[in-house]
């Protein structure tokens, strides 16, 4: 795409807050779009054993490598591919392979800390929070990390307890206040994305 740059929203929310079907629904309804999802920037844990690995507090905001996060972002943007890093859930570390992402004429971009950082928010043209109850939230993450990633019910409750909630008190709700537009998490796809879409025309009129 050479130096084209390309229309970023950017949308962050809790862990099972429905992000990620957001992110899929609006990349369904514009033309082109790419998605960049941005759990995959864990840093890489390998030098840990297991067990250190999956006590490591996955919601701080220092869990994330950050410079390497704004760096494809800026490229994406710029209209440049990269190399997005592959995270395995289930051993807490990242895969030795990475995928490439291809920039569109739109780029959706989303992730549990997305409005945390002034740099990445800077690149957005749409910020977004989707808010969903703590309570449902939960539920969801039950079901997903049982189904996908090997957890059971008793760990997941413990995670959320220890550090999932602390975090999204501390860094993840705050994060509210930087985002234009705030959906919530239970309502129909169709309707919020929607919403997402006459946003991104007014942030662009």
């Amino acid at each position: 795409m050479g130096s084209e740059s390309v229309t970023v929203i950017l949308i962050a929310g809790m862990s099972g807050s429905g992000k990620s079907e957001l992110s899929a629904a609006l990349a369904q309804r514009l033309p082109g779009a790419a998605t960049l999802h941005l759990d995959g920037y864990y840093l890489p844990l390998a030098h840990l054993g297991w067990e250190e690995r999956a006590r490591t507090n996955f919601d701080h905001p220092d869990s994330l490598d950050w410079p390497l996060m704004r760096e494809h972002m800026a490229a994406l943007k710029s209209g440049r591919a990269v190399e997005v890093p592959v995270y395995n859930f289930a051993q807490h570390d990242r895969e030795p392979f990475t995928e490439r992402l291809e920039p569109g004429q739109f780029l959706v971009a989303e992730g549990l800390l997305a409005l945390h950082d002034e740099p990445l928010r800077s690149l957005a043209d749409l910020t977004v929070f989707v808010d969903t109850p703590p309570g449902e939230c939960l539920r969801r993450r039950i079901a997903r990390d049982v189904a996908e990633r090997g957890r059971t019910p008793e760990c997941v409750a413990r995670q959320w307890e220890q550090t999932v909630w602390p975090m999204a008190r501390e860094f993840i709700l705050p994060s509210m206040r930087f985002a234009r537009a705030v959906v919530s998490g239970q309502r129909a796809l169709d309707e919020t994305s929607a919403l997402v879409l006459r946003e991104l025309e007014l942030a662009h009129s």
